[in-house]
Formats: structure tokens, sequence, C-alpha cells
């Protein structure tokens, strides 16, 4: 039997099946992303303290979606010159975070290049940090490369905006507070966050609300810079540690999580959460696995952010 093409049935069937066979080689070839692939370390930038010192700013980039590699303070994970441990992650969530931590140098430190090395699946990436002019960077350069605003543009709201503050709520009250639990114990941290309201994330009714939300699942991307909702919110994270730790309630991913349905600020759908009447944001904490953890807090406003740590002594 012939079609109306010129193309016999079973000529119709090889060409459908070489379709196929391509199309699954193609699929087939595309990485997952989820683990294996390498970190890339980041410099940031670099502004000035009021007592003429300077902060190098760092983040990093974990190619990876799913996979949260600790990668202790040694041989695949050192600064230089100098000492190695710089206060830097071992603990590293996936895809891209920014302006994660930062290290102060000398007023005098001049021309010289600090240098922060991650070794991860076989590769090995290194981040150089210098005074260059072309490294300084302010507030409104935080907010544009986070998302918060469009590349190269500023309001009169985003220069107004002072970060949020966390003050965690203990003894040694943001003064390297310590904790002791056990493996498996609940551990209850308090944080108050304190912040001007800026910038303004959109009101709109629970309707209105759920017409956007169509509009904004239809909508075709319109920037050629990351995306971010503009709300405060408070995230914990694990900093460093040997083990897992749970928290509850789940926290909000304080990376670019460019996914739909993620519990991102980057995600499209993502709504800030209520803000409690009082400031205050309680959350606990349990670890799998006896050592010493750093908890990191991150309190972001949408374009500014303010971070605290404690440190949690898990015995067996």
């Amino acid at each position: 039997m012939r079609l109306d093409s010129g193309v016999t049935s079973s000529g119709l069937l090889a060409i459908v099946a070489s379709f196929c066979v391509l199309v699954s080689c193609a699929v087939n070839a595309q990485p997952t992303y989820r683990s294996g692939d390498e970190i890339q370390p980041g410099y940031e930038g670099w502004r000035e303290n009021a007592d003429g010192t300077f902060s190098f700013i760092f983040g990093y980039m974990n190619e990876n979606w799913e996979e949260q590699p600790d990668i202790a303070v040694g041989d695949n994970n050192f600064f230089s010159p100098g000492e190695a441990d710089r206060g830097q992650p071992t603990h590293f969530l996936p895809r891209r975070n920014r302006f994660t931590f930062e290290v102060i140098v000398p007023a005098d430190w001049g021309d010289r290049e600090l240098v922060w090395t991650i070794t991860h699946n076989g590769e090995t990436n290194l981040a150089y940090a210098t005074l260059a002019t072309d490294y300084l960077i302010d507030n409104m350069v935080i907010a544009s490369e986070t998302g918060s605003l469009g590349a190269g543009t500023s309001s009169p709201e985003s220069r107004s905006n002072i970060p949020p503050t966390v003050t965690l709520i203990g003894d040694t009250a943001n003064v390297a507070q310590v904790r002791n639990v056990r493996v498996g114990e609940l551990m209850v941290v308090v944080a108050r966050v304190d912040d001007d309201g800026l910038p303004k994330p959109r009101r709109s009714t629970e309707e209105n609300f759920a017409i956007e939300m169509k509009e904004r699942m239809l909508r075709p991307p319109s920037r050629n810079t990351v995306g971010k909702t503009n709300g405060l919110f408070l995230s914990w994270n694990k900093y460093r540690g040997p083990g897992n730790v749970t928290f509850d309630p789940p926290q909000i991913k304080a990376w670019e999580d460019t996914r739909t349905s993620a519990n991102s600020p980057w995600g499209p759908l993502w709504t800030p959460p209520p803000i409690p009447d009082d400031g205050l944001y309680e959350v606990s904490a349990s670890f799998d696995k006896p050592g010493t953890y750093v908890l990191w807090a991150r309190a972001d406003d949408g374009g500014l952010y303010h971070d605290q740590y404690i440190t949690v002594n898990v015995n067996p």
C-alpha cells in the first residue's frame, strides 16, 4: 500500500522508528545534573569596612541539583595564602549561592590575591579575590545580582532599603552562640528578625492572587537576569557538620531554585510567608550524627540580607 504522500507504509514505519531512536538517544544523552558534577567557588566582590579593613565576599555554584556534598577544610577546600580556614562553608547547597560569606582582610592588603580552592568530583576550581575597582560592590549591586532588581537598575525604594537584622534569642545572643544536644534530640532555636518593610511585596486579594498566579504560570521570561520575589523570610541551613540536619518546619531555600514549584524566592510562583506578629521565628533542628555543627540563619527581604550562626556540639 502506498500513502498519498508517496511514502509506503513500511517506509513510514522505518522513518518513525529512526526518529524515535534519535529522540531516545538525545534524551539519554542529556546530563541530569542531579549529582556527580563540580563545584565552582565564586568571588562576588569587596567593600570597605568602617575600620579601614576590607571584606572579600564569596559565593559558589554547585552544578548539581540534588547533591549537597560535605567538603572539610583541607586539601579539597582551602584558602591561600595564609590560613586555610577562613570561615568558608563545608556543606554546599545545590546550584547558585551568592554572597554566602565574607573574609576580612587588613587595610594594607594592597594588590595581593586571596584564593579559594575547591576540589570535588575530580574537578579543581579556584576563585581569585582582589581589590580591583571592578569588583567594588554596594547594596544596589547585591540587590541586582540576586535578582531583586533588573540588571543595572534601581529605584528610590531600593536605594532606601536597609538589610534586615537577625537577633538570636539565648544566653549569648549574637556572640558566638553555642548549644549542646544529643543525636536525635530536638533543639529549638528562636530568632527575632527586624526589618524596615522594604522592598514592599505586592499585595492582592485571594481572588486577584489566583488570577495573577495563572498569568504568572503562562507568562514567558521577561528579563535576562535571575528573577527573585521580594519579601521577608528567614531560612536556616547546615553550614558545617558531619551529618544530616532536619529542620521543622521545612525551611525556605536560600539557594536559587528556579523551578516553578520550588519553595524558593527564585521560584516563579513563590510568595513571601506571613511575618510573625512579634517578629520571632521558631524552628527545631535535629542531628543524626555526633560532631560539631554550624547552623546558618539568613534573613532576606528580597534585596538585602543578614546572617547569623550557631555552633552546635552534638553528643552521642
